[in-house]
This record gives C-alpha cells, sequence and structure tokens, in this order.
C-alpha cells in the first residue's frame, strides 16, 4: 500500500510541475504487484490516492510563496 500512496504521489508532482516521467520495462510487472492489494479492498485505490494528494500538497506547502509585488527592475519599466 505504501509503495502505491510514493508512485501515485509523484505521478501527481510530476503532473502539477508538469514533467513527463520517463517509461521504464519494470513498471507494468511493478504496478501489477499492487493487483493483490486492489483485489482485496476496493477501495484502496481511494485510499491510496487520498494518501497521496496529502503528501504532494505537504511538499508545495513546503515551497516560499511567489510574491504578487513586481520586481525593483519592474518598477523602473513601468
Amino acid at each position: 500500500m505504501e509503495e502505491m500512496v510514493a508512485e501515485l504521489g509523484a505521478a501527481f508532482l510530476c503532473a502539477d510541475l508538469e514533467l513527463r516521467p520517463q517509461i521504464r520495462e519494470d513498471h507494468a510487472p511493478y504496478i501489477a504487484g499492487w493487483l493483490k492489494v486492489l483485489k482485496e479492498d476496493k477501495r484502496a485505490i481511494f485510499t491510496a490516492a487520498a494518501h497521496a494528494q496529502k503528501a504532494a500538497d505537504f511538499l508545495h506547502g513546503l515551497q516560499p510563496k511567489e510574491s504578487t509585488e513586481p520586481k525593483p527592475e519592474e518598477k523602473e519599466a513601468a
């Protein structure tokens, strides 16, 4: 379950940052390992996605806030 949360979180962050992950040959077998968890718990994907989103939101919150005030060189140009 933890790996599913980590992979979904990475996917969310890549999408937010407009990064294109590289496809690897071992992705399909790796994700196939999730099938056991998904078959045992029909809500597992939703639980994992919720935890992944919380983690992505936490990481976004660590980023410095962008100032909406113009930079000094922008003020001079105006």
